[in-house]
């Protein structure tokens, strides 16, 4: 499914956290899909159960996933997860990065052109197609 980075600093079911999520947002794991079971995902990583149980209930907490009792976790619907306490969590975040990134010397125009970029790969098409279209 993925791999984790055994020596990073970032603790382990943070990056799972961060896998998964990565996977629920870009539509890999569809709405109401059932997730590999504790056990299962341990053993194909190699990793305590614990650390599996952890993340799992980190993203329910977030609302990516929710739970069946006796018949595992599944993906939540991606419009429950747009909530909006969510967005203005995320714009908040986004608004101290940025900020942090000003501060440090990143200009504005890179801002913008790392966006357009961004926005480009998430569609799939060029930006200089958007730009003309403008």
């Amino acid at each position: 499914m993925f791999e984790l980075d055994m020596r990073s600093r970032k603790p382990i079911y943070e990056q799972l956290v961060d896998k998964l999520k990565e996977l629920i947002i870009n539509e890999v794991l569809k709405p109401d899909e059932q997730l590999p079971s504790v056990r299962t995902l341990a053993q194909q990583l190699t990793i305590n159960p614990n650390t599996i149980q952890k993340a799992y209930r980190e993203l329910e907490n977030q609302s990516y996933i929710y739970s069946l009792p006796g018949k595992g976790s599944f993906v939540n619907s991606f419009n429950l997860v747009k909530d909006s306490e969510k967005l203005t969590n995320i714009k908040k975040e986004l608004e101290k990065n940025i900020l942090e990134a000003l501060y440090l010397g990143v200009t504005a125009k890179e801002l913008i052109h790392l966006i357009e970029e961004l926005d480009a790969s998430k569609e799939g098409g060029d930006k200089d197609d958007r730009n003309e279209k403008r």
